[in-house]
This record gives C-alpha cells, sequence and structure tokens, in this order.
C-alpha cells in the first residue's frame, strides 16, 4: 500500500492513504469524473516507447495496469524524430506524440490536449533528462494554477536530478524541483531517500510508491546453463542497464582488471546487456565512450562484451545465463533504480553497493550481497568470493527472487489509482 508522509518537515512517519485536511481544501470542488465514475488521466512524459528510457517503459507498464483498473488514461508524450518509423500504438489507450520541444511552448499545447480530452488531473512523470533538462515542465503546474485552470497535478519523482537553467546556477536549480513539488497538489516518491530530502524542503503531500520492474522474465522461459557451468567457459559477471558514472561501471572494469592483475586461477568475463545509452540522455554516450576507452587501455577488451539493444525476451535471456549480476551503484543501491527490480524479479544472484540510506528489505548474505560504495578493490574480494560459492549464490538468487515477488504493477497501480482519488477529493 503507498505509505502517505506528514506535509510539513516533521519526519518520515507513515500513515495509511488519507486526504490531508489543508490538500482537502487545496483541491476545492471538482467535476465529477466521467458518468462511468472513472477517473480521466493525462499521462506526460517526456520519452515513450519506442524511445529507449526507463522512465518511458515505466510509464508504458503503469498505464496498462491502470487501464485494466478502469482509469480512463492517456499519455502526452515527445514527437519521435523525423527519421523514426511510426509506430504500430497497440497500446490499450491513446499515445499522443505531439509536443516537439519541452521548451515554454509545451505549457499551451499539454495544456489545450488535457482540457480537449477531458482530464480531471494530469500526472507528469519527471526525470530531469527525460524533458532534456529543460525547466518548463517543472513550473507547469504554476502556470496551470495561474491560469485558474480546474487542472490539479501530480507529480512522480524518478529521481531529484536537477535541470540545466544556466552556467553557475547553483541552488537555483534545486529550486526548479522545488518549484514543480510545491505547485503540484501531490508527490509521488519511488524511495526513503527521495521522501526524506523532499520532507524537508516540502509541504505538499507525499506517498511513496515503488517502481515496478520494466522488464520480467517471460514464464516459458527456463534459465539457460550459467555460462561457468556449460563448458568450463569463464565465470560471466553482468551488468544491466544504460550507463552513466552514478552506475558504477566503471568501477566494475577496475574489479576485473584486479582480479586479473592478481593472477586467479579461474578467467572472469563481464557481459554488458543491453541498450547503454537510451534516447532522452546525451551524457551515457560520452560516458560509454570514456568507459570504452578504459577498457582498452586495461587491456580487457577481450573479456568484455556488449549485447547492445535487445527485445526484451533475449534480454532477459542474457541475464538468467550470467554466473553473477553486479551492480556497484556509486549512491549505492534504491529502490529508485528499476535495474535493480529488474534483478530482483528475474532471480539473479546480485552483487550491490551499500545503500546511502538504510534499506531493510535489502539483507546482506540473504538476498544481495552487499560492499562499499566505489571500491574496486572491495568489489573484486566479492566476486571472488562469490564466484567460489555456488551455494551462496543460490541462496541470493532465492532470495531475490522472493523479494521481487513485492513489487507487483497491479499494487503500484491501485496505489496510484487512490493517490487520484485523494486529490479529487472522490
Amino acid at each position: 500500500m503507498a505509505r502517505r508522509a506528514p506535509a510539513g518537515p516533521a519526519g518520515p512517519a507513515r500513515a495509511g492513504l488519507r486526504l490531508a485536511p489543508a490538500l482537502k481544501a487545496a483541491a476545492g470542488p471538482h467535476p465529477a469524473p466521467g458518468e462511468a465514475g472513472a477517473v480521466k488521466v493525462l499521462m506526460v512524459t517526456g520519452e515513450f516507447p519506442p524511445m529507449q528510457g526507463g522512465v518511458g517503459d515505466y510509464t508504458a507498464r503503469l498505464c496498462q495496469a491502470l487501464a485494466a483498473l478502469g482509469v480512463d488514461v492517456e499519455v502526452a508524450t515527445s514527437r519521435l524524430p523525423q527519421a523514426s518509423p511510426s509506430p504500430a500504438e497497440d497500446a490499450p489507450y491513446p499515445v499522443h506524440r505531439t509536443v516537439g520541444t519541452w521548451g515554454w511552448a509545451c505549457w499551451r499545447a499539454l495544456a489545450r490536449l488535457a482540457q480537449g480530452r477531458g482530464a480531471d488531473l494530469v500526472h507528469i512523470q519527471y526525470q530531469a533528462a527525460a524533458y532534456r533538462l529543460h525547466p518548463a515542465i517543472n513550473l507547469f503546474p504554476w502556470w496551470l494554477r495561474l491560469r485558474r485552470a480546474d487542472l490539479p497535478c501530480v507529480v512522480t519523482f524518478h529521481d531529484l536530478r536537477v535541470p540545466y537553467l544556466f552556467p553557475k546556477a547553483g541552488p537555483a536549480r534545486w529550486w526548479a524541483i522545488l518549484a514543480l513539488a510545491s505547485g503540484a497538489r501531490a508527490v509521488v516518491v519511488t524511495n526513503q531517500e527521495d521522501d526524506d530530502r523532499l520532507a524537508r524542503a516540502c509541504r505538499t503531500p507525499r506517498f511513496q510508491i515503488p517502481l515496478g520492474p520494466n522488464l520480467e522474465p517471460p514464464e516459458d522461459l527456463l534459465p539457460r546453463p550459467h555460462a561457468s557451468e556449460s563448458g568450463g567457459g569463464p565465470f560471466l559477471l553482468c551488468h544491466f542497464g544504460f550507463l552513466n558514472a552514478s552506475k558504477g561501471c566503471q568501477d566494475l572494469v577496475e574489479a576485473l582488471a584486479i582480479l586479473r592483475a592478481r593472477g586467479s586461477p579461474r578467467p572472469f568475463a563481464l557481459r554488458i546487456v543491453g541498450g547503454t545509452a537510451g534516447d532522452s540522455d546525451p551524457t551515457n554516450v560520452a560516458f560509454r565512450e570514456r568507459l570504452q576507452a578504459r577498457i582498452a587501455a586495461l587491456g580487457l577488451e577481450g573479456a568484455v562484451s556488449w549485447t547492445g539493444f535487445l527485445p526484451p525476451r533475449e534480454v532477459s535471456a542474457h541475464l538468467l545465463e550470467g554466473d553473477l549480476c553486479v551492480l556497484p551503484y556509486r549512491d549505492g543501491a534504491s529502490f529508485r533504480r528499476g535495474t535493480l527490480l529488474v534483478a530482483l524479479v528475474h532471480g539473479l544472484p546480485i552483487l550491490t553497493t551499500e545503500p546511502t540510506t538504510p534499506i531493510p528489505h535489502l539483507r546482506h548474505g540473504e538476498n544481495v550481497w552487499l560492499v562499499p560504495r566505489q571500491d574496486p578493490e572491495a568489489l573484486a574480494d566479492a566476486i571472488l568470493r562469490l564466484a567460489g560459492d555456488p551455494a551462496l549464490r543460490e541462496r541470493l538468487a532465492r532470495g531475490a527472487r522472493e523479494l521481487g515477488r513485492t513489487f507487483q504493477w497491479a499494487q503500484i497501480a491501485q496505489d496510484t489509482q487512490e493517490v487520484y482519488r485523494v486529490v479529487l477529493g472522490l
């Protein structure tokens, strides 16, 4: 169930979903939803399939689950590049690819679409890179309020990365995040770290709803034999997700070099699974190039392979083939990391880094193996330990699979629907 934090800075204590008096006053009277009683939602996202991006994949899965509950949901998203083929829209909800850029002109485009489609509220899926780091979307809820538009906004923060404003903007970038949060009628956060940070600075009612896995293993896909069990191949490490500095793949490469320098009798290989850059964040490309240069400088080209972007089924197959999934986040493991959720629902033995904020559900030695952040030596030690203990890896895999069952899209959609009812006073 979604958990609601106090509206003020008093702390992270939780209670069940309920309508706060301040929110009830702010919401005011609102026209009843359509005759069938369904709430009509315009879901706003800077990226959406076939664009590559975690926020887009999450939004598609959430909208599908909401539609199954009877929520009348439509999507507003970016136009595809001219060179891209028009996708076959087979979603059970309309997708409007109408926003050319996410600059100031997007305000009127979104307002016209929402009002023309009879939306009861707008739900913004926010990650700065998905909106090209432009701050226009951050001020959109306030623009609607100033126009006295009867169109409340809900915002889901996928992370609290700040937008670009101008050189040396400094604290103004964080103020842009606060403007988006304070202009909304309700805020959804996906993890305790972000909830704690917003609690200190924003009085908008907050609801904590975890992310869901963007990729789940097909029921008919049996795990292949692990690479090290089929013909005596190298012990296969897998890393998954778009590459950027915070994911820590550079630390994993350094750990691989350390293992080679130690003269380990067992060969190790690293497979980087899936697309590495995505369509939203151009810094991912530059990071990938630096990582490839470092791999070459360390003489590891023969030990590192890249699958490139693959259909979901093939991604699952590659993940299940690996001996160990290594996700050494530089800012620590967190449930805001969709790649961690994917590894959990696949039942993989996971080596990751200690969270910055304690997460009781992540239990060292039971469902994950935790090492200090940004420490390639500790990472190498852990890889060696886990490579030599198949029973420990199997225990971690069973624990990961059990924890992964708690991230269910049906429950995420129900909690989101309840937030809508709270905002609309239903």
